[in-house]
């Protein structure tokens, strides 16, 4: 049977496919026939890279509470929207949830803030940008094959990963095997958006959760008012954390439906019908329509002042910087405190990208248990 047989017949013109993959790095002989970028979701959700995601910040450390989302769960949740937006568009959903799932893998501890340290630490040792690193995560730092290194992904997953982009992610740097200056596949244009459509949800939910945000405060942000204003007035007799779930679960569907009618309209408007005709035209069309991009700029406001600045997360992030900052400096005094595995890689990849890429790789729960072993007197190491 041709691996062919297992692609979707009901494709758009303009979507990824398998069968037309550009291919992996390593030549590989497959034990079955599934399609290349249902084979690349498998081997993410396998990495041990993926598990690790479980216990890394989103906005909360994962000692602040149980409910909290991580990003792990945030990822999940970025599939969940991105599948239904592929679908809707007749793009590929295996491709679009291999990008949701692995765009966080070269997330540092402790959020952004691990980010921001350490390439503040690695500015003279060519710097650190959490999608390379995941882009290094899956070519380089996953260790289970006896062929390679990495998961030897599908090119179109590679170029989707070093090319995400959002407020907080800028494409990861002039790598010329990724056409650099060329838009990426639609399905990676949508991961883009899908990634905003999740944090900027589920934060709100963590938020109130927290106490740090209130609904008080939130009446004021128009799209949040509109939305929860026809939630109350549809179950006016509704318990108050009910309505606050379903004003989520309906913000969310109003940007999927935004979203997929705008971006369908302006694919439609360029002519694009096939992959080819997205790459020569090189504009990217999926985004959501003026009304709402303007509506949920002023949501981003909101939560970037009065949740990712509040002044409890701050406190968080000066000890994150601290603790990230203590551990660098340690380990580059003494390199005989790593694992053995990555003090042999240093002669060939330099001292000081071993120990960024062992921080990276840290959950919060690991980076704080070292922080302990190592300047705590009486913990035992």
């Amino acid at each position: 049977m041709q691996l062919e047989s297992y692609e979707r017949k009901d494709l758009a013109g303009y979507a990824a496919r398998s069968s037309e993959s550009a291919g992996r790095r390593y030549r590989e002989v497959f034990r079955d026939n599934r399609p290349a970028f249902e084979r690349d979701r498998d081997r993410i959700i396998h990495s041990a890279a993926f598990r690790r995601l479980e216990y890394k910040t989103q906005v909360f450390v994962n000692h602040e509470g149980d409910y909290y989302r991580t990003r792990l769960t945030h990822s999940l949740e970025v599939a969940q929207i991105g599948k239904a937006i592929a679908r809707r568009l007749l793009l590929n959903e295996e491709l679009t949830e291999a990008l949701a799932l692995a765009h966080d893998l070269g997330h540092t501890p402790f959020g952004h803030t691990g980010e921001e340290v350490l390439n503040r630490l690695m500015a003279d040792h060519g710097g650190f940008e959490h999608n390379c690193q995941s882009l290094r995560v899956i070519d380089e730092l996953e260790e289970r094959y006896v062929e390679f290194n990495g998961l030897n992904l599908s090119w179109e997953v590679r170029e989707g990963l070093i090319k995400h982009s959002s407020p907080y992610d800028a494409p990861g740097g002039l790598i010329e095997e990724f056409n650099p200056g060329v838009v990426p596949l639609l399905e990676a244009q949508l991961i883009n958006f899908a990634d905003e459509i999740a944090y900027n949800n589920h934060d709100i939910d963590d938020g109130l959760k927290s106490g740090y945000i209130s609904f008080e405060q939130l009446s004021r942000v128009e799209l949040w008012a509109e939305v929860h204003e026809s939630m109350t007035r549809k179950y006016p007799h509704a318990d108050p954390e009910r309505v606050k779930y379903q004003t989520i679960s309906a913000l969310i569907g109003l940007f999927i439906n935004d979203l997929t009618a705008t971006t369908a309209a302006e694919i439609a408007e360029r002519g694009i019908e096939t992959v080819a005709d997205l790459r020569r035209i090189n504009v990217a069309v999926v985004g959501f329509s003026k009304e709402l991009a303007r509506k949920n700029r002023e949501l981003k406001r909101f939560l970037h002042e009065n949740l990712y600045r509040h002044y409890k997360v701050e406190r968080m992030r000066v000890k994150a910087e601290r603790y990230i900052s203590d551990l660098f400096a340690t380990y580059c005094s003494y390199p005989s405190l790593l694992p053995v595995k990555y003090r042999k890689k240093m002669d060939i990849l330099g001292k000081e990208r071993v120990i960024c890429d062992y921080i990276a790789g840290m959950t919060d729960r690991f980076a704080l248990d070292e922080y302990k072993k190592l300047f705590e007197p009486y913990e035992r190491v």
